[in-house]
């Protein structure tokens, strides 16, 4: 018998906020958290802005410089998450029947990009850390919170560019929702401020070359010219209904709808008929079990490419019809765009959006494009009663991802 999957936890590090809380307080505002880079000295770079997290402690300085960014940001994310659930392993779940679905896009490349400058300045391969390769590797960030919050039960790290978060969140959805485990810890990190990743993406002409921290982030603007680089992690607590309901666990939502498709169609520029990503969705509403105009609301892929935003709105006008009202927005313009993050991070604002009834904004559209005719939600959010959320995430490589998150109900 298939299982009921409910969300018991969430957990957040962002940069507009370090916590669920703050982070979703700065949504509901419109404050996005974009400004000069700090991470390496931008003055040769053509691209300056980006969408640090601020403030960051993780606390343990003796285990940090055994951890790359990217699983710090997992760590104190999950360690929310986790209190936020009040789920103790081995006192109200079992080890063997908890695990962690731990996505991200690049993995620990600012470990990498350190250890290959610290070489080449000293002239000798052989001074690189004995940690490398553990801080490195992309399944650091499951493996580092399985180890963490004693998880013996299915341990995967997901690796789908953009999608990775949305892969991580659906596929734990699909292990509980078949009786594989009980208590799931799903979601992504990503942390890639580092000089020569940065300048791969500009040279990419996928980011904004703007210095106006208002006008980087500007999905669906006519005037957009890529996305702003952000960085952070997100997780939710997937959980198997009974059991959430026998420990008197305190209940969020529910994931009812995942799907997973590929473009098959070019490494960086998804379809321009939208046809995969329109694929995920309509496979994750199919299995949610309603009708297209069901959904109350979809939190988009939205990166402000000009591709992007376009093939996007071909594929909900391909799924919701071309003169749907759903409201659409791209919080994005307020995070920049995190990478294999992102589906972790918008995960938990679409379940802050339907337990705050209130729909985020997309902030800096000030000049919509004549070719996007879709409800963006431009600049102020809204207050709204919402039963089912759709959350998109696209990546390179033409991975596609969509999740269909409920408002709760016994």
């Amino acid at each position: 018998m298939e299982k009921r999957v409910v969300i018991t936890g969430r957990g957040a590090v962002t940069p507009v906020g370090n916590t669920v809380a703050d982070a979703w307080a700065s949504i509901k505002a419109g404050k996005h958290g974009i400004a000069e880079i700090t991470h390496f000295d931008v003055e040769p770079h053509k691209v300056k802005m980006g969408a640090e997290v601020k403030n960051f402690d993780f606390g343990d300085k003796r285990a940090a410089k055994r951890l790359d960014l990217s699983s710090q940001y997992a760590l104190v994310a999950a360690e929310e998450a986790m209190k936020d659930s009040g789920i103790v392993s081995g006192e109200n779940v079992e080890p063997e029947r908890f695990g962690v679905f731990g996505g991200t896009g690049i993995g620990g490349i600012t470990t990498l990009e350190n250890e290959v400058t610290k070489c080449l300045k000293r002239n000798s391969p052989t001074r690189a850390s004995a940690l490398l390769v553990p801080m490195v590797m992309p399944n650091a960030v499951g493996g580092n919170l399985a180890i963490k919050f004693n998880a013996k039960g299915t341990c995967f790290g997901i690796v789908s560019a953009c999608a990775s978060g949305t892969h991580s969140i659906g596929e734990a959805f699909r292990n509980i929702k078949h009786g594989y485990s009980d208590v799931l810890l799903a979601g992504s990190a990503e942390c890639v401020f580092t000089s020569v990743c940065f300048s791969g993406f500009a040279n990419m002409t996928a980011m904004s070359t703007r210095t106006d921290p208002s006008r980087c982030s500007t999905p669906f603007d006519v005037e957009r010219d890529g996305f702003i680089l952000g960085e952070g992690a997100g997780f939710l607590i997937l959980e198997e209904l009974e059991h959430a309901l026998e420990r008197g666990a305190k209940i969020y939502g529910e994931i009812v709808g995942y799907g997973a498709t590929c473009d098959a169609y070019h490494i960086t520029s998804p379809s321009p008929d939208g046809e995969g990503a329109a694929n995920a969705m309509a496979l994750a509403i199919e299995e949610a079990g309603i009708a297209p105009d069901q959904i109350d609301y979809i939190n988009a892929h939205g990166t402000g490419t000009p591709y992007n935003d376009l093939f996007e709105t071909n594929a909900i006008k391909a799924v919701f019809g071309d003169d749907t009202k759903v409201p659409v927005s791209s919080t994005k313009s307020m995070t920049g765009h995190l990478l294999g993050a992102a589906g972790g991070i918008e995960s938990v604002f679409c379940v802050e959006a339907i337990n705050d009834s209130f729909i985020p904004a997309t902030i800096g559209l000030e000049k919509p494009d004549p070719e996007l005719t879709l409800d963006y939600v431009p600049n102020q959010g809204r207050d709204a009663e919402l039963t089912y959320v759709l959350s998109n995430s696209l990546g390179f490589g033409g991975h596609n991802g969509s999740l269909v998150i409920k408002k709760y109900e016994k």
